[in-house]
């Protein structure tokens, strides 16, 4: 587009500024008006308002019960605490119940991450039923468990198996409901494994038990270790599974649970509160630490790879 213009009886001709609504050049940007801040805005996090809910909720549901239990464990003192837990009574249940859970613990890493492998890397008829089957325990009432294994291992055994009242009767109790916490931890990690790095080793010509050992097993630890901590945790606090079965004979299968409630039943709330306390103390500090070796783990595979 050009613009005419007359100078001094001549005619002259030069082009007209662009009009950016013609040439489609770029209008300058509007900056734009700032935005309120919501609280219920969808942005993948949940503001403030979501995090003082969760802090409210873990308050009233977690710390306030874990406050209200230590204060009442120290209601006679340090002194009184320590008695508490020291006592022969209370020392041999909490030596039954590590004990006992330890076992069990250890159990299920080998179990569980067998029965993981077969489901997620065999196929065979009623594999869907099985893996079914690992969830019970979180769906049945453990008082159940315990009426079933003293069914089965009760004096009127149908297998001629003996167990109630004995330390073996504890753990095949406390590997009943611990088993599925291994499974599902170490389940979704064989799942994502990349096979291509064992049929590599494979093909160099490792054997199954060095391609387990040195490819898979370093990246299945962190989930073995978190899912026997988690079974640990469960056992030393069970009592459903253990109430009928083990018998509850002092110094020999009262786990720790059994002896809180025998406490409470002769009136000594102080003592339960301070066995509990104690009792709380080892899960959480087994927890932490199997917690640090998994992160170790996880980190020292991710620098290799």
């Amino acid at each position: 587009m050009t613009t005419t213009a007359t100078t001094g009886g001549s005619v002259s001709e030069f082009p007209s500024p662009p009009d950016s609504h013609t040439t489609g050049a770029p209008s300058p940007a509007k900056t734009p008006a700032p935005r309120r801040r919501r609280w219920f805005t969808v942005s993948g996090t949940v503001g403030p308002l979501g995090i003082g809910i969760t802090m409210l909720w873990l308050s009233i549901i977690v710390l306030l019960p874990l406050a209200a239990l230590t204060v009442t464990s120290f209601e006679d003192g340090i002194s009184g605490f320590w008695d508490a837990v020291t006592s022969p009574t209370a020392l041999a249940s909490l030596r039954v119940t590590v004990t006992v859970s330890i076992v069990v613990a250890l159990i299920n890493v080998v179990m569980g991450t067998l029965i993981a492998w077969v489901l997620v890397r065999d196929e065979f008829p009623g594999k869907r039923v099985v893996n079914a089957l690992i969830d019970l325990p979180f769906a049945l009432p453990t008082i159940v468990a315990s009426i079933v294994l003293l069914s089965l291992y009760g004096p009127n055994s149908p297998i001629h198996v003996q167990l109630n009242a004995t330390q073996p009767g504890l753990v095949v109790a406390l590997a009943f409901v611990t088993l599925p916490f291994v499974v599902r931890s170490v389940q979704p990690v064989l799942i994502e494994l990349d096979r291509d790095v064992e049929q590599a080793a494979a093909s160099l010509g490792a054997d199954n038990w060095t391609i387990f050992r040195k490819v898979v097993l370093p990246t299945l630890l962190p989930a073995i270790i978190g899912g026997a901590g988690l079974a640990f945790a469960r056992a030393i606090g069970e009592y459903g599974s253990v109430v009928l079965i083990g018998g509850n004979i002092p110094r020999e299968t009262q786990v720790t649970s059994q002896y809180i409630q025998q406490q409470i039943e002769i009136d000594r709330p102080v003592n339960a509160a301070a066995v509990s306390v104690a009792l709380l103390a080892i899960a959480f500090v087994t927890l932490l630490v199997l917690r640090i070796l998994a992160s170790r783990s996880q980190r020292r595979e991710e620098q290799s790879a």
